[in-house]
């Protein structure tokens, strides 16, 4: 019987069907990070218990640490610090491994998960973070949960699920110049409605799909759970091997059969299927406070909800190119990876950001990815231009307190939510591509990047 790449991983990780329809499913990988896994730790400890595998078990100060040079253990969030030191001496006593502030491989969790080659096609990986789907791109089931669940997974080696619906979306056709993953995933969003994957894990497909590298598969992955799909994944090809092989964790290759057949098998039947001609995608931006409310850069504001153009400050009818922008954020576990600087930088390239943008930041996604730009002069260009040039961490993709831009700015980010108060209080987020928000700073307005292109 012909299966998905969804059914392999899920039945090959079934340890027992449970009464009432549930699975129970062994977990391969948990990641946790400071602002959740401490509470996991501590009452795990609290009860007595230790993880099965603590080699298994990993975590990262990445949510709420400070980014600015000479950061030290700081964090802005108030009161914060505590669960940086509570996490420490809780893997410690726990045995797992830590990828601490200073640390030279730290970073955001899943921007660190697969430069470390901890997540692998075919594994189970979960970690109390709604974006674990990112590392989907590399063939993975994974998906995000509560801490207390990520206890269970580190004390039993499981969890305890419903099987999701499989649902196919492909991306036909090839992408034009200027056009990313960020867009493609937003078009999704906007066309079928954030609720549109609820239920179901979906795989991404088609030409445009395989031609992206393993940066865009990422992006497209990370908006899965703003889909509301449990998970988004790619099936694994050559790109992705390469990626992985030899990494810290990762086996040095992927020729054997088990590896090359983690793809969905011809003929295998999805739950549904969507597909959209990649050739007439165009540069999304968010308008509202959803990333549904998305629309090409050249179009005007639909008719959304009333608290949306309220909140937003924009009425229907109104040109969405030519909004002026206070903020440029480039960062997050959705785009801040070297492919996303390099193309951001490609923009900014002998250009100055406009006088009215009052706050710039880059925040690599992780420190590796920071040496690598540096190495390659990209801080340079950024620092250049106007932008200030950070440490790797979470920073303003949300608003932990401490640090936030200005009241009442709007903000062009790369990041991948916009609800009200995502970035701080009163703050109107628009999410885009890097390229999107580097022309857009240079505007001082929301701008169409391929206007800047070389």
């Amino acid at each position: 019987m012909a299966r998905t790449l969804f059914d392999k991983i899920w039945d090959a990780h079934r340890v027992a069907s449970l009464p009432g329809g549930a699975d129970l499913i062994a977990i391969d990988r948990v990641f946790l990070h400071e602002r959740t896994g401490a509470a996991a730790l501590r009452h795990m400890a609290e009860l007595g218990r230790r993880p099965i595998d603590p080699a298994r078990v990993f975590a990262v100060m990445d949510h709420i640490v400070d980014t600015r040079a000479g950061r030290g253990d700081g964090t802005l969030m108030p009161g914060g610090e505590g669960f940086i030191t509570e996490t420490r001496p809780a893997c410690r006593a726990a045995g797992i491994t830590l990828f601490d502030v200073n640390d030279p491989r730290q970073g955001i969790v899943h921007v660190i998960s697969p430069e470390q080659g901890i997540v692998l096609p075919g594994l189970t990986l979960v970690a109390p973070d709604s974006h674990t789907c990112t590392q989907g791109a590399f063939g993975a089931l994974a998906w995000g949960i509560g801490s207390s669940e990520a206890e269970h997974a580190m004390v039993t080696g499981t969890l305890r699920l419903a099987r999701p619906r499989a649902m196919r979306v492909r991306f036909a056709g090839t992408l034009p110049a200027g056009v990313t993953a960020k867009d493609m995933v937003l078009a999704l969003i906007a066309a079928h409605g954030a609720a549109g994957g609820a239920g179901h894990v979906v795989e991404f497909a088609g030409d445009a799909v395989r031609a992206l590298d393993m940066e865009g598969r990422m992006t497209l992955c990370n908006m899965a759970t703003e889909f509301s799909a449990m998970t988004g994944l790619i099936a694994p090809d050559d790109k992705a091997f390469a990626y992985l092989a030899g990494r810290p964790y990762a086996p040095d290759d992927f020729a054997a059969p088990y590896w090359q057949g983690l793809k969905s098998d011809r003929g295998a039947r999805f739950d549904a299927e969507i597909t959209i001609d990649a050739a007439r995608l165009a540069p999304m931006v968010s308008w509202g406070t959803s990333p549904e409310h998305s629309i090409p850069v050249t179009a005007r504001v639909p008719q959304g909800p009333a608290r949306a153009h309220d909140y937003i400050g924009l009425a229907p009818g109104t040109p969405l190119a030519g909004t002026p922008v206070d903020a440029a954020f480039i960062g997050s576990c959705t785009n801040a990876r070297l492919a996303d600087l390099r193309r951001a930088a490609a923009i900014l390239k002998g250009r100055r950001i406009a006088p009215r943008i009052k706050k710039a930041l880059v925040v690599p996604g992780s420190m590796a990815v920071r040496r690598a730009a540096e190495a390659e002069g990209l801080d340079k260009i950024f620092t250049a231009a106007g932008f200030e040039w950070r440490l790797s961490g979470c920073s303003l993709c949300f608003y932990a307190g401490g640090e936030s831009f200005a009241q009442g700015s709007r903000v062009i980010s790369s990041t991948n939510r916009n609800f009200e108060g995502r970035q701080g209080p009163g703050i109107r987020t628009h999410i885009a591509s890097p390229e999107t928000v580097a022309a857009s700073a240079i505007a001082g307005a929301i701008a169409d990047p391929r206007d800047y292109l070389a």
